[in-house]
């Protein structure tokens, strides 16, 4: 069984969501032909606490619209809302919102592709206002 790993980084603008559907697909596809793989696993770990990682819809962008709002409801942000606010109104905002999502994903892969459903997309999910560099490590194991 091969296993290749590969660190990709994402600059935020803020608060939203990031496709990098592609990326992760070309690492797919060039891994899987130069190691000749039919099938595998695609792990997806995002090394930051204050943004998390989604597959979501790609075709209507008023879903991730929906999802922002949502989560600014149930996570706002605030002075005096939350102990740790040292490092600002959004930061424990981001948090929680990192909590209630995820920060792995594993997706199935075949014939050198990811074994996505027809709108989906794979999501950066920033949850903090200012922009960050945020790293994202990419595993593929298969035969």
């Amino acid at each position: 069984m091969a296993h290749v790993q590969h660190r990709l980084t994402l600059a935020t603008k803020g608060q939203g969501f990031y496709e990098f559907t592609g990326e992760a697909a070309a690492f797919v596809r060039e891994t899987s032909a130069s190691r000749n793989l039919s099938f595998g696993l695609l792990t997806l770990f995002c090394r930051h606490t204050s943004a998390s990682l989604l597959i979501q819809e790609n075709a209507d962008p008023d879903v991730q619209t929906d999802l922002l709002t949502f989560f600014r409801h149930i996570a706002p942000e605030g002075r005096g809302l939350y102990v740790h606010d040292s490092e600002g109104p959004d930061d424990m905002p981001a948090h929680i919102r990192a909590a209630l999502t995820q920060t792995h994903l594993s997706i199935p892969v075949a014939d050198g592709r990811m074994l996505l459903g027809t709108w989906q997309g794979v999501y950066l999910f920033e949850h903090r206002r200012a922009p960050h560099r945020r790293e994202i490590v990419l595993h593929l194991s298969g035969d």
